[in-house]
C-alpha cells in the first residue's frame, strides 16, 4: 500500500485536483513572503531604500543630481572591492588585507613608472602582477597550511602595511609618491580608470560604470557557470566538494586572486584620480568591504549569498558616508553605524535563513 493510501482511507480520498486537495508539510507551497525571504538580497534592498528615503528627508542637498552622483561614485569605489570580497566570502574565506592591498598596488605602479622613468602603463602592468601575486600567496598559504584565512590575511595585512610605508620612504624619501600627471601614458590611463562623463548635465565617474559592469559579470559567473557552482560548493563544505570532484585548491586560490584584481583596479583609480598616493591609507577599509558583503546577505560561514546584495550593501555604506556629511552631522558616527549594521545584518540574515527553511 502506498504512502498516500496509508495516510488517507480510500473511501475519503479527495479529488486529485481542485480546492479540496490536501497537502502535507512536505508538499505545501511556501507563501510569497517566505519565498522572497529566501533571497539573500531582499533585506539589504529594503534597508537601502529606507536609508535613502531617510537621508532625502534629513539632507535636502542629497536631492540634487550632483549629490547623488557623488554618492554613486563613493559607492562604486567601495563596491568594486566588495564584489570579489563577497565571492570570497561565499567561498568560505575572507581577506583582511583587502584594505591596504589597493594602496600597495598604487604605490607599485607609481614608483615603478616614476623612479624608472617609464611609461605609466608599465607601472600599471607591474602593479597588476604584484596584486595577483599577493592574492596567489594568500590562497596558496591557506590551502597548503590549512590555517584560517583570518590568520593568513591578518599577517598579509600587517606585512603590507609596513612595506607600504617603509619602501615608500626608502624610495621617495617621503610618505607619499611623486606626482605622475605629466608622464607618458597618464592621460590614457586616467581615461580608463578615473575619467568622467556628463549625463543630463550631471558629472558621473566612470567607476560607476565599471562597478555595474563587474557586478553583471560576477552575477553571471556565480549563477550560470560551473565555476560559480564550485564557489558555493567549497563554501558550503570543502571536503564534500572535493569528494565530488570540485577543484577546491584552485577555486580558493583563484578567489583570492580575484580580490587581488579588485585591489589593483581600485588602486589604479586612486592613483590616476589624485596623481599621487599616501602610503598609510587603506587601513580599516577591509572592515567596510566585509561589512557591506555581510549586510548584502553573505554569511561569514560561507556557501550562501549573491552579488546583488553586496551591490546594495556598498550603496548603503556610500550613502551613509556622504549622507551624514550632507546632513551636517558629525562624520565620526559613521564607524558607529558600521558596527551596528554589521551586527544587525548578521542577526537579520540568521533570522531570514530560519524563516526561509522552515516548513
Amino acid at each position: 500500500m502506498s504512502m498516500t493510501q496509508q495516510a488517507t482511507p480510500a473511501v475519503d480520498t479527495p479529488p486529485a485536483s481542485g480546492p479540496g486537495k490536501e497537502e502535507d508539510g512536505r508538499t505545501q507551497r511556501r507563501s510569497l513572503a517566505l519565498r522572497l525571504l529566501a533571497r539573500p538580497e531582499v533585506g539589504v534592498i529594503l534597508g537601502a531604500l529606507a536609508v535613502l528615503v531617510f537621508f532625502l528627508i534629513m539632507a535636502p542637498t542629497l536631492r540634487q543630481g550632483s549629490s547623488m552622483s557623488t554618492v554613486l561614485y563613493q559607492s562604486s569605489t567601495i563596491g568594486i572591492m566588495v564584489l570579489p570580497v563577497a565571492l570570497l566570502m561565499i567561498g568560505g574565506e575572507f581577506d583582511l588585507s583587502s584594505g591596504v592591498a589597493p594602496v600597495a598596488s598604487a604605490l607599485t605602479a607609481s614608483m615603478t613608472a616614476f623612479q624608472l622613468t617609464l611609461n605609466v602603463w608599465v607601472g600599471v602592468i607591474a602593479a597588476l602582477a604584484v596584486s595577483l601575486a599577493i592574492g596567489f600567496f594568500n590562497g596558496w598559504l591557506l590551502v597548503k597550511t590549512g590555517l584560517p584565512s583570518f590568520l593568513v590575511t591578518l599577517g598579509t595585512f600587517m606585512g603590507l602595511q609596513g612595506v607600504n610605508l617603509a619602501v615608500t620612504k626608502l624610495v621617495t624619501g617621503n610618505v607619499a609618491t611623486d606626482n605622475i600627471s605629466d608622464m607618458d601614458g597618464f592621460d590614457q590611463a586616467k581615461a580608463v580608470f578615473a575619467s568622467s562623463f556628463d549625463v543630463g548635465g550631471v558629472n558621473v565617474k566612470i567607476t560607476v560604470l565599471w562597478w555595474l559592469a563587474f557586478a553583471a559579470v560576477a552575477t553571471w559567473v556565480l549563477l550560470r557557470t560551473k565555476y560559480g557552482n564550485w564557489i558555493f560548493a567549497v563554501g558550503g563544505n570543502k571536503d564534500s566538494a572535493r569528494a565530488v570532484g570540485v577543484p577546491v585548491n584552485f577555486t580558493k586560490i583563484s578567489l583570492f586572486m580575484l580580490v587581488g584584481f579588485g585591489a589593483w583596479f581600485v588602486g589604479m583609480h586612486n592613483l590616476f584620480q589624485y596623481n599621487t598616493v599616501q602610503s598609510g591609507e587603506g587601513v580599516g577599509n577591509e572592515l567596510i568591504y566585509i561589512a557591506a558583503a555581510v549586510v548584502g546577505g553573505c554569511l561569514l560561514t560561507g556557501g550562501y549569498g549573491t552579488i546583488i546584495g553586496p551591490v546594495f550593501g556598498a550603496f548603503m555604506f556610500g550613502l551613509v558616508q556622504l549622507g551624514i556629511v550632507y546632513a551636517t552631522w558629525n562624520p565620526d558616527w559613521f564607524k558607529t553605524f558600521l558596527g551596528v549594521m554589521l551586527v544587525g545584518a548578521t542577526l537579520v540574515n540568521l533570522w531570514v535563513r530560519k524563516q526561509a527553511t522552515r516548513r
